[in-house]
């Protein structure tokens, strides 16, 4: 994807700044990067939650075995470089997945990092160790890990049930930090200890998130920053405002929509903005144990509801792609490219008769003017999801539906439809890796906390599987889209559309890198420093 950079400035400062400058600057040690947010985290618990809220400012804390480099835009498995592992290697069937550790790694409260921390981390994620995760939506990721093992404190081997070349994107992600053994996961959503670049200082609700720097750091010229502080700011037009103001270094992770991008670039010619795609859907979720929606009838005559392109226009003023569950093209490498997503049933640009078919759909079960279903539309309350929930509601009256709004606080949401505890849902889903292991388990698989519709196919089990073993890349992308299209058929999470928003900053903050195919992976921060 050609990446759209904005430094409202003439195009001889746009080259020098993006270019030049950097390469000529020596790194300034120093200062405090003032950010703003969207709302008070649900915790600060990487693990626990399924949330950029939580991701974006905690990354910092932790460190992982590997990680994505943090100055490459386009995660893949050719960008993964060590982090608390040294060096990994595979055995020779692709099931065993061995790391050797770096030693004198110290975790903040001064204890040592060792192999039995990653056991303990991934014993967390599958259930096995006494202490427990209060929510656990990444378990899926790991179906195919039988156990961890280790030899000494300086290596641990991860053993497969089956090869998944992929796994490494997995481990690879800002969600898969290691964990500290002797610190409870109770302790770990109020109060983190990692091995990061920063460390925890305090939260304060709807006020404020604290973050200092670790001077004991392994990596001894990192991080540039003495700490991040992040304002917390509920309304999107005034903490847009205050970053134009100049009241904050960088706004929240792609918070910056379409329209309000024109704001910033004529209120503010001298930041710098991009716009990206972000690997997050805008997607219609279904309680498929709910009656009347259990019915497959019922959901398919909602997908047939759906227009796509109004959606994108009113939203992002076209910017916005179509697609299936996996990221499209360019910028996504396994989303389905156009002529395929042309045979998906449901794609049809004939917005009029899909909705004359739904219609016949819900008069055939007995829905009809004089006898319209009521709809409670649940979404998240914050403005990415609440606008296009009311165009959703919007389009479900065109089929004999009649939707009430129910918003719900950003620490309730994701365990509210986790455990069901809705009906209809318009909801965003934002993927930690580019790769369809991680969103076909995360997201379709039987049993993840994720697959918050509830969609359980043996067979669509079986090809999740067999995808996830192929070393044939090309190959495994088109299966990838047989599946995709079949999981859109089937009504399993509807797409409406995959995003793209803008991360803006200003000038004087540097090494700052927003990444295209995921917007959980570049929050270290370690390698940001300002030039003022």
């Amino acid at each position: 994807m050609k990446r759209k950079i904005f430094t409202i400035a003439s195009a001889a400062s746009l080259v020098g700044l993006m270019f030049c400058a950097e390469a000529a600057l020596a790194q300034k040690s120093g200062g405090v990067l003032k950010a703003y947010h969207r709302g008070t985290p649900p915790s600060g618990s990487i693990h626990e939650e399924a949330t950029n809220s939580t991701l974006t400012p905690y990354m910092g804390v932790f460190n992982n075995l590997i990680m994505y480099r943090q100055d490459v835009a386009r995660d893949s498995l050719e960008t993964i470089i060590p982090d608390l592992a040294e060096s990994w290697s595979w055995s020779d069937d692709l099931t065993k997945l061995t790391f050797k550790l770096r030693s004198g790694v110290k975790w903040h409260d001064g204890k040592a990092f060792s192999s039995k921390d990653v056991k303990c981390t991934w014993d967390l994620l599958q259930g096995k160790s006494k202490a427990k995760l209060r929510k656990n939506p990444r378990k899926a990721w790991y179906k195919n890990l039988d156990k961890v093992t280790t030899n000494g404190d300086g290596e641990a081997t991860f053993h497969l049930k089956r090869p998944q070349p992929a796994f490494l994107a997995l481990l690879a992600s800002g969600y898969s930090p290691v964990y500290p053994c002797h610190v409870s996961p109770k302790k770990m959503r109020t109060n983190p200890v990692g091995t990061g670049p920063f460390k925890f200082v305090s939260l304060k609700q709807n006020e404020h998130v604290k973050f200092t720097k670790n001077p004991n750091y392994w990596k001894k010229d990192r991080p540039y920053l003495d700490g991040v502080e992040w304002t917390i700011i509920k309304s999107r037009a005034t903490r847009v405002l205050a970053f134009i103001a100049g009241k904050f270094d960088m706004t929240f992770n792609v918070d910056v929509t379409v329209p309000l991008l024109k704001d910033v670039k004529s209120q503010a010619p001298h930041a710098v903005c991009e716009l990206v795609t972000t690997n997050v859907s805008t997607n219609l979720i279904v309680n498929q144990f709910k009656p009347p929606f259990d019915n497959a009838d019922v959901r398919k005559a909602m997908v047939l509801a759906i227009d796509r392109k109004a959606f994108i226009d009113i939203l992002s003023e076209g910017q916005n792609l179509q697609g299936g569950a996996m990221m499209p093209p360019p910028s996504g490498v396994w989303g389905m490219p156009p002529d395929f997503l042309k045979t998906v049933a449901g794609y049809n640009p004939d917005i009029a008769g899909n909705r004359a078919a739904a219609r016949k759909i819900m008069e055939g079960l007995g829905y009809g003017p004089d006898n319209r279903l009521k709809v409670k539309v649940s979404t998240r309350n914050i403005a990415v999801y609440r606008d296009p929930a009311v165009i959703l509601i919007d389009h479900l009256k065109e089929i004999y539906m009649d939707a009430e709004l129910d918003t719900v606080e950003t620490s309730n949401w994701h365990a509210k439809v986790a455990r069901k505890d809705y009906m209809v849902g318009l909801n965003l889903t934002g993927i930690g890796v580019d790769d369809p292991d991680a969103n076909f388990y995360e997201n379709y698989s039987c049993g993840s906390q994720r697959n918050y519709t509830g969609y359980c196919k043996p067979e669509m089990e079986e090809l999740f599987a067999k995808q996830s073993m192929m070393t044939d890349q090309a190959a495994r992308k088109k299966l990838v889209w047989e599946i995709d299209k079949k999981l859109q058929e089937d009504a399993a999470r509807p797409m409406i559309s995959h995003g793209k928003a803008a991360q803006c900053w200003q000038p004087h903050v540097k090494g700052f890198v927003t990444h295209v195919n995921s917007l959980y992976n570049n929050w270290r921060m370690e390698d940001v420093w300002m030039d003022k």
